[in-house]
């Protein structure tokens, strides 16, 4: 998919690129976008591969007649840009943004840094930065007569800054932001307002800020200037030093890149027909053109492409087999990874090492431990727990007025936080259900209602027991609410779905709609309403499964702030009664009663999990085999390890059917 198309490259060629910028987004199917049956290449696609791969091979080489081109990062008008934005900005700054970019010649870039005013617009100091180092400071705005400039550049009022400066090739991280003049203690301050209220009250509403950043070039490239980059250093495994050993040096190249790529050790013809395409390009424009043509070719080979299982000569149709070795190997890379195998995996793979159950262990555990184990936490973790529907997720202006793109930002890396710590640590996966710890910044605590936390960096903190546990983050139920209030149906079936495993079916046709009222009388609560509804026969039995769940979460607003009583003021009522016939009294009970039955939850886990590595659903033949996967982790207290472990050692991970 398109996050594995990113990765690899980088792999590959260690350099990164925006995958969203050069290819489509992928469809779900079983709640993952890495699906085989759903990941088609129309001829439309297959067009963005191909221009892909000329842009990719050109940046990489530094092609010296490449053209300039720009990269933009838009700022929403609803990011509050009060403090450090990130961890690519310097300490005491405010606002702005950070863009990162590979620069494939040495050169001149122009940065052009858009900006929104408010009032009279200043006065700001504007800090452009390059890899961290200033390459100039900017005095914007209305500035009093005589003010002591200390030889900085005066943007006039009401324009857009530009900066011209030099760069080596590379990768670079470029930055604009605000320095921060004064310090404001909690409680003094006037509380601000939303953006869009521009309020004329002394708020952050009128204070400058960076509508977008935009790096565009090279510009005067210097075409000798390709630079000794991470890039090249990793392609060019070699160099000529007379025109005889360019042959040579091209095969060795090739080869090394053709491994990496294809995921498999690489023969005589592979080489050959990526050599062929190098003396092409040889001819046209010498030998770094010669491997700039022969890598576009690798980068649209179906073996770069797709992820290729052959079935073996002789089996039947439909016939189990085992996978080979380098197949286990892309199996495990893309699992843990969502890209290639390294060297040290294909090594093993190739010396059939992967067959011995200890260094099977072994590299999982080394791939756990590796920064690009990280993946399992924004891709596999945010589809899991429905987190990438924040992009998109809309609260009524007027019934939540405080939610702003900050929030949005924070609730999703509180969660991705939480999980990356259970994974690193190696808890128990059912620890999820009750963890008593959360991480927060000031925005985020200020909506928990978190006293003593202070800036934009995230921390963690200890949490009451009314909020305690993967269900009481607000990601979590911002994403099951709607618009303008909570609905305990879209609640109910994510805890269905996602943490008991047993998905209600879809509904019937001509469900009436939830009625406004109980009865005849005034308008009812929701509760209420509900009830009423499940009076319905065709919506009483999926009801009475859904709707109690989401009842335990009632005392969370729709953007998961904690309260006692509804929009209406009338009292929340978070009991309820399972089909089972058990009572709860409210969150923390309904939490408990998930713990005790946390085995369900594990084997939730361990279908996402195994429907996440195989790209495919879980069918019933695979039920055994997720049943297993839980029963030999209940030894080590379902510990993350243990579970992604045993859907290594699967059969179904290791094994497939021959085509019919």
């Amino acid at each position: 998919n398109r996050l594995e198309y990113a990765n690899a490259v980088r792999d590959l060629l260690d350099l990164e690129i925006d995958g969203a910028a050069l290819l489509p987004g992928d469809n779900l199917a079983y709640g993952f976008d890495n699906n085989a049956d759903v990941l088609t290449v129309a001829p439309g696609l297959l067009e963005r591969y191909l221009a892909a791969a000329r842009r990719i091979s050109r940046l990489a080489v530094g092609d010296p007649t490449i053209e300039s081109d720009a990269v933009r990062a838009p700022q929403s008008a609803l990011l509050a840009q009060d403090d450090r934005m990130s961890e690519d900005l310097p300490f005491g700054s405010r606002g702005g943004a950070a863009v990162r970019r590979h620069f494939p010649l040495d050169g001149e870039y122009v940065v052009r840094i858009a900006l929104r005013y408010r009032g009279r617009g200043g006065p700001e100091e504007i800090d452009v930065r390059v890899d961290g180092v200033r390459v100039a400071l900017l005095r914007v705005g209305q500035w009093p007569e005589g003010a002591d400039l200390g030889g900085a550049r005066v943007v006039e009022p009401g324009r857009n800054p530009t900066v011209r400066f030099s760069a080596r090739a590379g990768l670079r991280v470029v930055s604009a932001t605000f320095t921060r003049r004064t310090a404001v203690t909690e409680g003094v301050a006037p509380r601000r307002l939303p953006l869009w209220t521009y309020s004329s009250r002394v708020s952050f509403g009128k204070r400058m800020t960076v509508r977008s950043l935009e790096i565009e070039g090279p510009f005067s490239p210097d075409t000798l200037g390709r630079g000794q980059t991470a890039t090249r250093r990793r392609i060019f495994v070699c160099r000529p030093a007379a025109a005889e050993e360019e042959e040579r040096c091209a095969g060795e190249i090739l080869g090394t890149l053709a491994r990496r790529a294809f995921r498999r050790p690489v023969t005589a013809l592979d080489v050959d027909v990526l050599r062929a395409f190098w003396a092409e390009g040889r001819r046209e424009g010498g030998f770094d053109a010669g491997i700039q043509r022969a890598l576009e070719s690798l980068l649209v080979d179906p073996e770069f492409l797709f992820r290729i299982e052959r079935d073996p000569p002789g089996v039947e149709p439909g016939a189990p087999y085992r996978l080979s070795a380098v197949e286990l190997a892309s199996r495990l890379s893309f699992f843990l990874w969502s890209s290639i195998p390294d060297d040290e995996l294909l090594d093993a793979a190739e010396a059939g090492a992967l067959g011995d159950p200890a260094e099977l262990e072994r590299q999982v555990r080394r791939m756990l431990a590796d920064d690009r184990a990280g993946v399992l936490v924004s891709s596999f973790a945010a589809q899991w727990l429905h987190l990438r529907r924040m992009r998109t997720v809309t609260p009524d202006v007027n019934a939540f007025p405080e939610f702003d793109e900050n929030l949005r930002a924070a609730l999703v890396r509180e969660t991705e936080l939480f999980v990356e710590s259970q994974l690193r640590d190696d808890r128990g996966v059912a620890d999820l259900l009750d963890a008593d710890y959360t991480f927060v910044n000031e925005r985020l605590a200020r909506h928990y209602g978190i006293p003593g936390v202070y800036g934009s960096r995230f921390r963690r903190v200890d949490l009451p027991a009314a909020r305690r546990g993967l269900l009481g983050h607000g990601s979590i139920l911002t994403v099951t609410s709607l618009a303008t209030r909570t609905s305990p149906v879209v609640r109910g079936r994510w805890v269905l779905e996602n943490v008991l495993g047993a998905p209600p079916p879809p509904p019937p046709p001509d469900v009436p709609e939830l009625p406004e009222r109980a009865g005849d009388g005034p308008p009812a609560s929701l509760r209420a309403r509900l009830e009423a509804h499940r009076a319905h026969p065709a919506c009483s039995n999926c009801h009475a499964r859904m709707d109690p769940l989401g009842f335990a979460l009632e005392n969370f607003d729709a953007v998961g702030r904690w309260r006692a009583a509804d929009a209406s003021g009338a009292p929340i009522d978070p009991s309820g009664v399972l089909p089972d016939g058990t009572t709860f009294a409210g969150f923390a009970d309904l939490r408990d009663i998930l713990r005790e039955r946390r085995e369900e939850f594990v084997t939730t886990v361990a279908e996402k999990l195994l429907t996440y590595a195989l790209g495919r659903g879980v069918e019933h033949y695979d039920r055994p085999a997720v049943r297993a996967v839980v029963r030999e982790a209940a030894a080590q207290d379902y510990r993350w390890s243990a579970l992604i472990l045993g859907v290594a050692r699967s059969l179904p991970f290791q094994m497939r059917r021959a085509d019919s």
